[in-house]
């Protein structure tokens, strides 16, 4: 190695790799250059902790303030006569504010007592108590695989050309999972412990280690209406909030309240995982703006859905509320009510599983210049989810989301499309009992390639749907927490402001992302994943990671270093 490389010594000072006690080590930082026929470093290295040194930002006692430079674009139509259009680079200076006073949080979950809810707070707690299992593969031991937030890192540089990352969670002060207060409704009486068994996701020696500490958690009554949810769930509704919708809005406000008060925490974040719901119409004067809203609820109109007067109860009380089913909650009057209220609303729909890799395959193939044709998505599951999607009403909420996730992928390459062009797509979804909570994904992409050829990739995908889920649900009330802490203004304005209600902080997660009116909708995965890192390094003064690396770009680049 000395004699054909640039290296120091390993850490236990031996010199050849074959002798070296650390060779697992040593050969895990080394590859191979093929036209070198020499070996390089690779080494890579997690901090920690860090903190951001430089002009644009300060870190104070109750906030970290940044200055940050937003370089965008400007496209100019041609003139008359002129066929050329113009693209000018532009910049726009914010400064952004982030409180760093970490809030004892509170999370109601609508659906608590269902497959993902059970499966949120058994992991919380299992991570939180230490708790380990044996399966038949050996011991396990609690995580939160699958969380951006937790389980995730960010590249911040290189240091002596080994490439630096930190944890995502440390960009800016967040929420730890294990200090969140759960709690919430459900239309089934059932307390956590028996609601854990029957969703029967976890194995069976962590749930019984779990169960003294959940025997004791009932969810609250929830909001039941049979027109809105398959006509299979009424025998689970022994737990409902009777009266008015009026009447049911203010018990929800109630119970928000007393549980801030009974549990202490500063903030609470309502998510909804409750069951799927049919698409409510939007009627012109029913809810189609805010002031008709309100009175339809007055008037206990039938249209209102559950979900919606959820997120109607948490905006009147300044709670953020993200919604995790794909049925639409956010009518147009309810969005009119986040915004005059200033109150968070996100969603729809969890992208955990087939929908996610979607997001990600099918941007891959668009950018690569392949045009898919056709995209086939098949999908059974036993799980209560699967039982309520069985009926059609709830099942054209779900296709409508896992259906529109490709169109600005699509939208995007009109040398592959022409004008209206589309994908077929078609999506199929079975409720099999018998595979439980054990989602199988079945897809087929066909493309278009070179010379009128055809590419097909098929992808087979089993997994515990909770399981993928429930990191998820982690990730999107921590986002929803700290989005209001974040405030920010344009350079020459007086004051900070909050971010727009409609949160696109939390497009990541969503199979389609609300966003507010007039702003483009991504969801390609990498796109949105690069705007949520981005967003947070512009939070503490940092460029965007634009992965040019010209560093290394320059001829002789290892002697300047």
């Amino acid at each position: 190695l000395s004699q054909t490389s640039n290296l120091q010594p390993c850490r236990c000072n031996c010199w050849s790799p074959h002798r070296c006690p650390c060779v697992l080590l040593v050969e895990a930082f080394f590859v191979r250059l093929p036209l070198a026929g020499r070996y390089q470093a690779r080494e890579m290295v997690l901090l920690e902790n860090f903190r951001v040194s430089g002009p644009n930002v300060v870190y104070g006692e109750e906030s970290i303030v940044s200055t940050y430079c937003y370089s965008g674009t400007e496209i100019v139509a041609p003139s008359e006569g002129e066929s050329s259009w113009t693209v000018k680079p532009t910049q726009t200076t914010y400064e952004i504010r982030t409180d760093t006073r970490v809030p004892r949080l509170g999370v109601m979950l609508v659906g608590w007592g269902g497959n993902n809810g059970s499966t949120v707070t058994a992991g919380i707690l299992a991570n939180k108590l230490g708790i380990s299992w044996r399966t038949k593969e050996g011991i396990r031991k609690p995580n939160y695989w699958g969380s951006l937030t937790q389980a995730s890192t960010c590249r911040v540089g290189s240091y002596q050309g080994e490439e630096v990352y930190v944890p995502f969670k440390s960009l800016l002060p967040m929420v730890e999972p294990n200090d969140i207060v759960l709690g919430g409704w459900d239309i089934s009486k059932a307390n956590l412990a028996d609601a854990m068994e029957r969703a029967q996701v976890l194995d069976f020696q962590l749930q019984s280690q779990l169960r003294e500490h959940m025997k004791d958690m009932v969810p609250l009554p929830s909001i039941y209406d049979r027109d809105f949810i398959a006509a299979n769930q009424e025998k689970r509704a022994d737990n409902v909030i009777t009266g008015t919708k009026r009447e049911q809005v203010e018990v929800l406000k109630g119970h928000m309240r007393d549980f801030k008060e009974k549990n202490q925490v500063d903030r609470v974040v309502v998510l909804w995982t409750a069951n799927t719901e049919r698409y409510a119409n939007i009627v012109e004067g029913l809810n189609d703006t805010m002031e008709n809203l309100e009175g339809a609820i007055d008037r206990n109109e039938p249209e209102i859905s559950p979900s919606t007067l959820f997120a109607y109860a948490c905006i009147s009380e300044g709670v953020p509320f993200v919604n995790g089913s794909p049925q639409n909650t956010f009518v147009p009057g309810l969005i009119d009510y986040a915004v005059a209220k200033k109150s968070f609303i996100a969603g729809d729909d969890f992208k955990s599983g087939q929908t996610k890799m979607k997001s990600a395959l099918v941007d891959f193939l668009v950018g690569a210049g392949i045009k898919p044709t056709s995209i086939v998505s098949y999908n059974h599951l036993g799980n209560n989810d699967g039982k309520n999607l069985s009926a059609p009403q709830t099942f054209r909420s779900k296709e409508i989301s896992k259906s529109n996730v490709v169109d600005d992928m699509v939208a995007s390459n009109e040398i592959l499309y022409g004008e209206h062009e589309h994908p077929d797509h078609t999506v199929v979804i079975k409720y099999v009992p018998y595979v439980g909570d054990s989602k199988r994904a079945m897809d087929e992409y066909t493309s278009e390639i070179f010379m009128g050829g055809r590419n097909t990739i098929v992808m087979h995908n089993t997994c515990e749907d909770s399981l993928l889920a429930a990191p998820l649900i982690i990730d999107m009330v921590l986002m929803a927490e700290i989005s209001t802490r974040i405030t920010m203004k344009k350079d020459g304005e007086a004051d900070f402001s909050s971010l727009h209600p409609v949160n696109v902080l939390l497009s990541y997660w969503s199979k389609a992302p609300l966003v507010p009116d007039g702003a483009p909708l991504v969801n390609a995965l990498s796109k949105q994943r690069a705007m949520l890192e981005n967003f947070f390094r512009a939070c503490i003064g940092l460029a965007p990671e634009n992965n040019m690396l010209l560093e290394f770009k320059t001829a002789g680049f290892e002697e300047q270093r």
